[in-house]
């Protein structure tokens, strides 16, 4: 599995997401997920949220994923902060 496939199948579930996957093995796997989907939630739920996406690729295909999920705000907070530095 590339990281394009666990974009495509991200942005499948959660069509107005902005997504960036990588892998070094094809098997674990991180990802930068934004969406407004995710205001109002709290980690977990997000998490829940991406992993629903996946269904049962997750601890098959795709070992291990690791995320940051934001929301829109959160995101352009951050690259804010990080421009300012």
């Amino acid at each position: 599995m590339t990281p394009q496939d666990v974009e495509q199948l991200i942005l499948a579930g959660m069509t107005e997401a902005q997504v960036k996957v990588d892998s070094d093995d094809g098997t674990h796997f991180s990802a930068v997920i934004v969406s407004d989907e995710f205001v109002g939630k709290r980690t977990l739920q997000r998490h829940q949220r991406v992993y629903a996406t996946l269904g049962t690729l997750m601890g098959h295909e795709i070992h291990a994923l690791t995320m940051q999920t934001y929301t829109a705000e959160e995101w352009r907070s951050m690259q804010s902060a990080s421009q300012q530095q």
